[in-house]
């Protein structure tokens, strides 16, 4: 069997020139037949064709197909079955797929996306699809709470960073439930029990662009269709002893007042509204009155243990730390949380499952200084490198506001303020908290599709050995 040649090579250069595909990154094989317009269906036969994943510069993947010419049906035949045996052995592959698709993400662009970018590579691939148009938020969470998922091999949401975090926080109901625990309160959670894979077609792709290192729709498509998959960190984050909700990072302060003022200018169109939002909150910045309570990162043998057993962290042995005063801006980050405004990421030290966070706090500071520090995002200088940003690497963390109301004086307009507490920036969601909010860390609770290819297996088949 020949490999087809580009136009130029010479049969001597091709046969003294060893080429190999490793069979990890095949991922459909098909039969080549030359069609005619009368033959729709069936014409002559040419050979297989190979489709393959192939890794590009900066974290990037792109399909590629490679045909393997022999006119002989029984040889053809006995290459593509055997392909196909091979294909069907990766156990990570998903054969069928449930898909959560928002078109209402960031330009409306999610469903044009999915159709014209991620749909025909999961057809080449043979993975059966099943997509629910997401009509509201908190559609997708109603209904992973009952809809079937049986004989579904994983769960795809194409959609920003707020779409993305309400499926993984609906999966991770879904799995305490399953597993009859009480999910108002929550110590010690059980891992989802199917992987997300995340399409970015938000305006910022937080989660998936610190999966994948880039917010490549071909490439988390892909990264899916290969089977590639990764466990991530996620936080609880509770008030009061009951669970609020699952995440992977948020802000307090600045950043929750902003998404907060951005709400409230929904007409507008998103890259517009959160720079509008975030120069308002600029021009009314006010710090917040804080307690912060948190418990430092141990990477002790006993504590890593007891992680692994997915022991609550909290008991009398843990050395809790307090600090308190005026914060223009809280962050807690259990991932890198790249994005086009913050490149390196507005949490760069922690990673997706090291079994840490990053508690980033700003103090109370002159505007031009904090927008100093806001504007190091997006350059390759350190952001922290200020005397009021302090960082620390932590496992749990209690923030307790000690205003009465908001951190504004009530008889000056505040947009911001609501009778249900203080705004919380949750993965791009807003959350309003009247009271202390408690952010534990839970390692490894969910496997996401992303991740390098050279994490599975490296099995090698050479091109002119057929």
């Amino acid at each position: 069997m020949e490999e087809a040649q580009e136009p130029g090579d010479s049969k001597h250069d091709w046969l003294c020139k060893e080429e190999f595909i490793e069979l990890k990154d095949v991922f459909s094989v098909k039969l080549k037949r030359r069609c005619s317009v009368k033959q729709q269906r069936s014409g002559t036969l040419l050979g297989i064709t190979l489709f393959i994943c192939l890794k590009k510069e900066q974290n990037k993947l792109k399909n590629s197909t490679l045909d393997l010419i022999n006119l002989s049906e029984d040889h053809c035949d006995i290459w593509f079955r055997q392909f196909k045996k091979i294909l069907a052995g990766f156990p990570n592959r998903p054969k069928s797929l449930k898909i959560f698709l928002n078109p209402q993400s960031h330009k409306k662009e999610a469903t044009q996306v999915y159709y014209e970018k991620v749909e025909p590579l999961l057809k080449i691939a043979g993975i059966k699809t099943d997509v629910t148009i997401m009509e509201y938020q908190g559609h997708a969470l109603s209904l992973l709470k009952e809809c079937e998922l049986q004989g579904f091999d994983g769960v795809v949401c194409v959609g920003g960073d707020g779409s993305a975090s309400e499926v993984a926080h609906a999966l991770l109901l879904r799995a305490q439930k399953s597993a009859g625990m009480e999910t108002d309160r929550i110590l010690t959670p059980v891992r989802a029990q199917l992987p997300l894979g995340l399409i970015p077609a938000g305006s910022t792709n937080v989660l998936a662009h610190s999966l994948h290192g880039v917010p490549h729709v071909v490439t988390a498509a892909l990264h899916i269709i290969m089977g590639h998959v990764q466990l991530v960190d996620v936080c609880t984050f509770s008030s009061t002893g009951k669970l609020l909700r699952f995440g992977f990072s948020a802000m307090f302060g600045f950043g929750g007042r902003a998404l907060a003022l951005a709400e409230k200018y929904r007409w507008m169109s998103p890259n517009q509204r959160r720079d509008f939002a975030v120069i308002k909150a600029l021009a009314k910045l006010k710090p917040e009155d804080c307690e912060i309570s948190f418990l430092p990162f141990n990477t002790s043998d006993d504590v890593q243990e007891r992680r692994e057993q997915g022991s609550p962290k909290s008991d009398c042995n843990d050395q809790w730390q307090m600090i308190q005063g005026q914060f223009l801006n809280v962050s807690i980050m259990a991932i890198p949380c790249l994005c086009s405004v913050a490149p390196r990421g507005f949490a760069p030290n922690t990673r997706l499952n090291n079994g840490s966070m990053a508690l980033i706090i700003a103090r109370n500071t002159s505007r031009s200084e904090f927008i100093k520090h806001l504007k190091r995002y997006a350059s390759v200088k350190n952001q922290f490198n200020f005397p009021f940003v302090e960082t620390y690497t932590v496992e749990e963390v209690k923030v307790h506001p000690r205003n009465n109301t908001s951190g504004y004086n009530p008889e000056e307009e505040d947009e911001t303020a609501s009778e249900n507490g203080f705004p919380w920036n949750v993965d791009g969601d807003l959350m309003e908290v009247s009271s202390e909010v408690h952010i534990r860390l839970h390692p490894r609770l969910i496997s996401l599709y992303g991740g390098s290819m050279e994490e599975v297996n490296d099995s090698k088949v050479t091109c002119n050995c057929f």
